[in-house]
């Protein structure tokens, strides 16, 4: 095959996704060869679990429990972080770096809040970083983003990036199930952890949107201004709700420039059902990206699991492999856009944001009622798309009213809502759902 000597992979953590790098990797291995010019081999993995590690690997390479042997290792060219987490993986992913390794990680927690540190450290050691694994697991949208839209000024980017809440809002929707009861469903499965909180909380989804951000609109990442709502307070009568109206709820990752600034929010959303992105259901991810001369495209497939996401890291080896030689200035940026070219953008507090609002409102079933509700949004300078009064049930005197509004500013949302809420004949507190038409 090749002349040139094999580059030498150090793999720090041989679980889920680890075990299926290398897999991949030795599946695959004469295309993996003929495309990158060279074999792509792993010669070292650190694993605490050193028996599952050896069984993995059936004792073909060095297995050791301390990360620090791979990271400074002298004949390992790359590393792979799949360990995960802030604390120890940052430390040996900036070891590796200071050693003169280049990085592939899948890791999007640490970059979102510790990448700025992390690019920056390998660009003055002109080593590469690459992290097509960490956002939306086998689908190739940060080179999408960073390398097929390079023509494109990016507008917006709206995305279905956490399988586990996905399903969570596909199996209400589908069996008009409690939120709780689907939860426990998705533990059962394993597409839910013990502690769910990072996958429904829209933290998993923040950190993802975080990188693409960046990348997209050439920005530091800027995890702590990401504005993030999950799921748990969805209920099935609101998704019935949003059904009837011709939308579904997604938990969308949204950033969006504007001549304000730029938008970065993660949320439940309503999107009209026709949509094409509406439509995807169960674990799988999904990307909208909306460029000047490219105009909408859509990236869709799995965003999570072993073989998958191993597909991202393997293609991350092979180019690095491929630009290993590469003179450090000719290399794709981190972040898309030279590193002295990053642009202070504002990120928009999620108050200055504007979006369209579903409203539902529990209210005593009397006379006069809707003119005071309409008032009060009038007064905001809120105006109404759609609504509908549900009626009311056998022997019940309140009575449901949804609302659609037009756009509108988030802060006078909020204003309304409060005085809404302050009316005696409103019972119960309003239901606010953000509303996307993503055309």
């Amino acid at each position: 095959m090749s002349s040139l000597k094999p580059i030498n992979v150090g793999l720090l953590g041989i679980g889920t996704v680890g075990g299926g790098t290398w897999e991949v990797l030795n599946r695959n291995q004469e295309e993996i060869t003929r495309r990158a010019g060279r074999g792509i081999v792993i010669a070292k993995v650190a694993d605490k679990d050193t028996e599952r590690a050896k069984k993995i690997t059936g004792g073909k390479v060095a297995v050791t429990a301390d990360a620090n042997e791979v990271v400074t290792d002298p004949n390992i060219d790359i590393v792979i972080e799949l360990i995960g987490g802030y604390t120890v993986a940052k430390d040996f992913v900036l070891k590796a770096i200071a050693n003169g390794k280049h990085v592939v990680t899948a890791n999007k927690a640490l970059l979102a809040t510790h990448g700025n540190e992390i690019f920056a450290a390998a660009q003055k050691k002109g080593v590469m970083v690459a992290f097509e694994a960490a956002v939306a697991g086998g689908i190739p949208i940060i080179k999408a983003l960073r390398e097929g839209l390079t023509a494109n000024r990016i507008e917006w980017i709206a995305g279905i990036i956490n399988g586990t809440s996905n399903f969570i809002l596909s199996e209400m929707r589908d069996k008009g199930l409690a939120f709780a009861d689907v939860l426990k469903e998705a533990q059962t499965l394993g597409y839910a952890e013990a502690d769910p909180t990072f996958d429904i909380e829209g933290i998993d989804a923040a950190h993802k949107l975080t990188i693409m951000s960046a990348i997209a609109f050439g920005i530091p990442m800027q995890f702590d201004k990401a504005y993030t709502e999950g799921i748990s307070k969805l209920t099935r009568e609101d998704i019935q709700y949003a059904e009837q109206l011709g939308y579904r709820i997604k938990l969308l990752g949204i950033t969006r420039r504007t001549p304000e600034g730029i938008e970065l929010r993660v949320h439940p959303t309503l999107i009209p059902a026709k949509r094409l992105i509406a439509n995807v259901e169960g674990v799988m991810n999904a990307v909208l990206v909306k460029g000047d001369a490219v105009g909408a495209t859509m990236y869709y497939g799995a965003g999570a699991g072993s073989l998958p996401t191993a597909s991202a890291v393997v293609a991350d080896l092979v180019d690095i492999t491929r630009l290993h030689t590469a003179d450090p200035e000719n290399r794709v940026p981190h972040l898309a856009f030279q590193p002295d070219q990053l642009a202070a953008t504002l990120i928009l507090p999620m108050d200055e944001v504007t979006t369209s609002y579903y409203l539902r409102l529990r209210v005593a079933d009397q006379p006069g009622v809707l003119a005071d509700i309409t008032r009060i949004l009038a007064d905001g300078q809120i105006s109404i798309d759609a609504m509908v009064q549900k009626e009311p049930s056998e022997g019940e005197d309140q009575v449901d009213i949804i609302m659609l509004t037009h756009k509108t500013r988030e802060k006078q949302v909020n204003a309304a809502i409060a005085r809404i809420e302050a009316l005696p004949v409103v019972k119960s507190k309003v239901t606010r759902i953000r509303l996307e038409e993503l055309a």
